[in-house]
């Protein structure tokens, strides 16, 4: 059964899934949560003005507090002022989607994800999370670790095949991530998502870890690739400069 402090999150993603009013029923049901369970939920968010009653008692909907609160939040998220200018940059000149992640313990979370201009791209969303082994970002992230530590955060993954072309052996893993470290990006041809060619460079701040990723069809990737990591490169020095 879902966690209780997850609910009011997933009640909004659940809103955004049916895009329309709900009642108590469809949201016991959509939450798999008893109705009493939701009642009080419900309750507590229409005591605070995040939903409001729409025709009579029956139905609820959001209110525009949530999207208030949310555009301030996002207004002062660490990365927006120092980051947000150069991922745009990187979007425009690669043509392609640009995506800024970081540790969320032993995953990636997408902080931003800029989709590129093209009718056929690589779309995610922020807040997605990836695996470390099968996503660029995560192999970049992995590379700013050293060797032994490196080997023994590998030792506590699950592996898992993502895809067919997933690698899920642990020594031809490390073997790839060191050829990543040396070459100071990581790159993923299929790994994460079918038919997906990702490249992926680290940088660090005082903030933390972080890395950025160019990700496209593969086609398109395999053949402009150099002047993409040419790119990458540029924008993380950027990054790292503060400019």
């Amino acid at each position: 059964m879902m966690k209780i402090e997850s609910r009011p999150l997933a009640l909004l993603e659940l809103f955004a899934e049916m895009k329309r009013p709900l009642s108590l029923t469809e949201v016991s049901r959509g939450l798999g949560a008893p109705v009493s369970t939701c009642f009080n939920l419900l309750r507590s968010l229409e005591s605070g003005g995040f939903l409001y009653n729409v025709g009579g008692r029956r139905h609820v909907y959001p209110t525009r507090k949530i999207f208030d609160v949310a555009r301030v939040i996002v207004a002062y998220e660490p990365w927006t002022e120092r980051f947000g200018p150069q991922l745009d940059r990187l979007r425009d000149l690669t043509g392609e989607t640009a995506i800024l992640g970081t540790w969320q313990g032993n995953q990636v979370v997408y902080l931003a994800v800029l989709e590129g201009p093209k009718t056929i791209r690589y779309t995610a969303q922020a807040g997605d999370l990836k695996p470390l082994h099968s996503s660029a970002i995560g192999k970049a992230l992995l590379t700013r670790l050293d060797p032994p530590r490196r080997e023994k955060l590998i030792d506590q993954l699950s592996l898992d095949a993502k895809t067919p072309a997933t690698i899920t052996d642990r020594a031809a893993l490390l073997d790839d991530l060191d050829r990543s470290a040396t070459e100071g990006v990581a790159v993923t041809r299929g790994e994460n998502v079918a038919d997906v060619m990702a490249i992926a460079m680290p940088f660090r701040l005082d903030l933390g870890d972080y890395a950025i990723a160019v990700a496209g069809p593969m086609p398109r990737m395999l053949d402009a690739q150099d002047s993409h990591r040419a790119h990458l490169g540029q924008i993380c020095a950027q990054i790292e400069g503060g400019r």
